[in-house]
């Protein structure tokens, strides 16, 4: 049976792939001619729907969780909302680079919350993801300092979801589909705040919604909510650094599928990129496997 340790890092390494695929069915929405907020909230809207029976049945759980389920869940959802609609004012590589400086973030609040030693091994590992990361999106070319508002949104994105995980993690209590529930709820808040700001009215007609629904309701069940509970689960048993270098599987998968599916180019420095990625978030457990093994033996 696999320890709990190693099923939240699957978990983290699922949440982040997940979220790696998470422009394909934004893409879809987008699409249909609908404002780019309105995306959010349809979105968010779907699940929300869908998971309010599971509300209604778990009323009393959700009271008991009390200002720390909603601060938490809170948190999680601006980070995600603020992520999806920096979308649409910005390029998405600056999205990717400026959001995922997270394991630097999380880092120093680990230290400072949690008081977690950054370890040699992290550091290394911490160096290898950013080197990855930034060897996918041209080295030293293209990372950005923040010069518009979906850039600063990319970035307070990430650094809220770095006080996200060290919640996650100091209230490990709490029910994962309790958060996950609220996560669904305040994600569904912010989009509709954003879209009554910029775009009121602007909402997409009946047509438009009940054209989308037939393939959208099946991603959301398949794909979106279990991928928002691993989001949420894994993080509860790891070191917020670890989450943020396991959740940056996303940039590996984001790079593969759009490849795929958009024709964007596949060559050697997204396969050095990603195999860097990749060893950062393996080194610890191969490292504690070779240390294990010398200590038996």
């Amino acid at each position: 049976m696999m320890s709990l340790d190693l099923r939240a890092r699957l978990a983290c390494l699922y949440a982040g792939s997940v979220w790696g695929l998470f422009w394909i069915p934004l893409r879809g929405l987008d699409a249909t001619g609908m404002h780019s907020l309105w995306v959010t909230v349809v979105y968010f809207g779907v699940p929300f729907i869908l998971l309010v029976p599971v509300m209604a049945f778990r009323f009393r759980e959700i009271l008991a969780g009390g200002g720390s389920l909603q601060l938490t869940a809170a948190l999680s959802a601006l980070a995600i909302t603020l992520y999806s609609i920096s979308i649409n004012f910005t390029d998405v590589i600056r999205v990717m680079l400026l959001f995922y400086l997270t394991p630097i973030w999380s880092a120093l609040l680990a230290r400072a919350v949690l008081g977690e030693v950054i370890t040699p091994l992290r550091m290394i590992a911490m160096v290898l993801a950013v080197t990855g990361m930034l060897t996918i999106f041209g080295l030293g070319a293209t990372f950005p300092l923040p010069g518009n508002i979906g850039d600063w949104m990319a970035l307070i994105a990430g650094m809220i979801w770095a006080v996200a995980a060290v919640r996650l993690n100091r209230d490990s209590h709490l029910p994962s589909v309790d958060m996950t529930v609220i996560f669904i709820q305040w994600a569904l808040i912010y989009s509709i705040v954003a879209v009554v700001m910029v775009a009121p009215g602007s909402g997409p007609d009946r047509a438009m919604l009940t054209g989308v629904l037939p393939w959208l309701v099946p991603v959301i069940m398949i794909m979106i909510i279990p991928g928002t509970f691993a989001s949420l689960w894994g993080p509860k048993h790891l070191s917020p650094v670890l989450v943020g270098l396991l959740f940056m599987s996303e940039i590996v998968v984001g790079a593969i599928s759009a490849s795929i599916f958009s024709g964007d180019p596949f060559g050697w420095r997204e396969v050095i990129g990603i195999t860097l990625i990749a060893s950062a978030s393996l080194i610890e457990p191969l490292w504690s496997f070779i240390a294990g093994g010398k200590a038996s033996s």
